[in-house]
């Protein structure tokens, strides 16, 4: 059994969630997103989640070539994003996963599978 934590990041409905023109450059802004992911996989996130972390990054659409970093594991999503966050979820039950997003679809999909799910504020604000 795997005991780091698993924290599985949205990245378009993160990206999507500040009005900050990113619709303008979308690899760059999920380049941006995974680069301030990077210390999550060493430090945690402070009095939340306690290092180390396996941190991935999903992304989708004009995303989809982003690569994959130290400390994030970018997947690109052949398909839906949220499909994408699901197969990840379901695939380590043994763990504990973490999905950041606001989609609530995706919340009720991934909570039904055991994961927990934080808003993108909750990533922000650690």
């Amino acid at each position: 059994m795997n005991d780091t934590p698993l924290l599985i990041v949205d990245g378009a409905n993160v990206v999507g969630s500040r009005p900050n023109g990113w619709w303008r450059d979308r690899a760059g802004a999920a380049a941006r997103l995974r680069d301030s992911l990077a210390p999550v996989a060493t430090t945690g996130l402070p009095a939340r989640l306690p290092a180390p972390v396996e941190v991935v990054l999903v992304v989708e659409g004009a995303a989809r070539d982003v690569p994959g970093t130290d400390g994030v594991r970018v997947v690109s999503a052949p398909g839906s994003g949220d499909d994408s966050v699901v197969d990840l979820v379901a695939g380590a039950p043994q763990r504990r996963r973490l999905v950041v997003t606001a989609d609530r679809e995706l919340r009720e999909r991934v909570t039904a599978l055991g994961a927990e799910v934080y808003g993108p504020r909750w990533l922000r604000e650690s």
